[in-house]
């Protein structure tokens, strides 16, 4: 069985909501991000999943992350893991990318990076880790983590840049796989909500 990797983002917080840059600050969630996680969990325990009997769990050791985990049902599985800590934004932790672009014109993440926080280099090094953590056996993975650190994952998976994440969305609660295709990394699926109904 080719391995693959499920990532499970956390549910909502007042600083998701509001759009600011949520790196290492512990924000909980809010009531709309418990019920989107314990709808994830009962989602992840129907089939064609099935409570995933098998993989290996890991989750940011987050507040966030690791409710969305426990929500989900899949915390006594789980193991907490630094490297899929939310990016560390440094300066501009607890900014919205509105207040960002006032005093930096034209910045984007993915590019620019941020001042006194993790470099594109460092990131990239934890997102590599974490594919060659995921391609290390023959079982799936399933990770509850974050916003950018998934998407940097996403990126890497399909062994391509970080910047290429700036081009896809990952909303809190969501479910993403990540898998293969005639032999070569695919996406099966990507920012699924389909578990929150309407």
């Amino acid at each position: 069985m080719a391995p693959r990797i499920l990532l499970a983002r956390h549910g909502q917080t007042e600083w998701s909501l509001s759009g600011k840059h949520t790196g290492r600050t512990d924000v909980p969630l809010l009531e709309e991000g418990r019920r989107g996680a314990k709808l994830l969990g009962e989602r992840l325990h129907r089939a064609p999943h099935d409570g995933l009997h098998g993989a290996e769990i890991r989750t940011s050791p987050l507040a966030r992350a690791r409710e969305t985990c426990e929500l989900a049902g899949f915390a006594e599985r789980a193991a907490t893991w630094d490297t899929l800590m939310e990016w560390d934004y440094g300066a501009y932790e607890g900014m919205t990318p509105e207040e960002i672009q006032a005093v930096r014109p034209g910045w984007l993440i993915w590019r620019d990076g941020v001042p006194e926080g993790e470099s594109l280099v460092e990131v990239t090094s934890r997102a590599d880790e974490v594919v060659a953590w995921a391609r290390s056996a023959d079982r799936d993975v399933l990770v509850f983590a974050h916003g950018h650190i998934l998407r940097s994952i996403g990126a890497r998976w399909l062994g391509l840049p970080i910047d290429f994440a700036a081009r896809v969305r990952l909303n809190p609660t969501s479910l993403s796989v990540l898998g293969w295709a005639y032999g070569e990394p695919a996406i099966e699926s990507w920012n699924d909500l389909g578990h929150l109904g309407s």
